[in-house]
């Protein structure tokens, strides 16, 4: 068995990439370095960013707030979740959530790993000083088929 290197990151610190269903996802623990164990990136949001009804056939998904407010549609439930709760929503049940605050920003933690392809390419990497890459919904919906992932069930709810 592989021994895992510690991993450290600073705030601010880690891979960031735009991702083309929206939002700026900053990496703070990629599959590889958890061992597969674990993705975990953090989620800077705009007000109104919707996600599509959706589920994770492998993955049980967590959401932590760190800032702002979204509502919650999990397994045809609404529920707002503000700045210090937490979701965790078990792999398989549709879920999804919009942005209903100026701004929101969380952590995001998929376990095990296993997502990380759909986000790569679902997602361009942000460069300093260059605008996000539009929301682009084809493109998520190409990266969920192709990867399985994700599997999109409609429309956002909302």
């Amino acid at each position: 068995m592989k021994t895992l290197a510690a991993t450290v990151r600073e705030s601010g610190e880690g891979e960031r990439r735009w991702f083309c269903g929206g939002g700026l996802h900053t990496w703070k623990a990629t599959e590889e370095e958890t061992g597969g164990a674990f993705l975990m990136f953090q989620d800077d949001l705009d007000a109104g960013k919707a996600t599509p009804l959706h589920r994770h056939p492998g993955a049980d998904e967590t959401f932590y707030m760190l800032e702002g407010e979204i509502v919650l549609h999990i397994d045809g439930q609404q529920q707002r979740l503000a700045a210090g709760g937490i979701a965790i929503i078990p792999r398989g049940v549709p879920h999804a959530f919009m942005v209903t605050s100026a701004q929101a920003q969380m952590l995001c933690l998929q376990t095990p790993g296993g997502g990380e392809a759909f986000y790569r390419r679902a997602s361009e990497p942000a460069i300093q000083g260059e605008p996000p890459t539009p929301v682009d919904f084809d493109r998520v919906r190409e990266a969920a088929t192709h990867t399985g992932a994700i599997e999109i069930l409609g429309p956002p709810p909302f």
